[in-house]
């Protein structure tokens, strides 16, 4: 059965990107991202996704994004931020090794930046990502195996950390 080594969620600004490129490479692994996934399929960019068909639509992509990646790849996975509030996909993750990257208000939004362009964050960025991470960090502690703080670490240090839980548990 393909699995993914690891599975990294966390809201916006938690590293998914920037932490999955790094542990993939340090595992000798590809990366997928299911937010280039979701863009691929709609065959435009997820900010145009939401503009052009909705957030229902775009949820919808990223639902099937994430079932397919986590039945076919076998490397490190980056799920977008919201993907875990689906049931459906809360329900895949069920025994997969899930990286929660943690990451506080203040570090989030000096990553993103107030000037995002990130659909869920364009009114009010400090505002949003408060309410992001207000709805979301139940669900990010409940699912993740494995726990990594980001905040004021560096990328090596975090994906060294990662590695070891990994496969000390492999």
């Amino acid at each position: 059965m393909t699995r993914p080594k690891a599975v990294l969620i966390g809201p916006p600004g938690s590293g998914k990107t920037t932490i999955g490129t790094a542990l993939a490479e340090r595992l000798g692994v590809p990366l997928r991202d299911t937010d280039a996934d979701a863009e691929a399929a709609a065959g435009k960019p997820i900010g145009e996704i939401f503009i052009d068909d909705g957030e229902e639509r775009f949820r919808a992509l990223e639902r099937a994004a994430v079932a397919a990646a986590l039945a076919e790849h076998e490397g490190v996975l980056a799920l977008g931020g919201g993907a875990v509030l689906a049931p459906e996909t809360q329900e895949l993750l069920a025994g997969h090794t899930v990286v929660y990257l943690r990451v506080g208000l203040a570090e989030a939004i000096k990553r993103v930046g107030l000037a995002s362009a990130r659909p869920l964050l364009v009114l009010n960025p400090r505002s949003q990502m408060r309410k992001l991470l207000e709805e979301r960090l139940p669900v990010y502690e409940r699912l993740g195996t494995v726990h990594v703080d980001t905040d004021g670490r560096l990328p090596e240090e975090i994906v060294e950390e990662i590695a070891k839980a990994i496969e000390g548990g492999a």
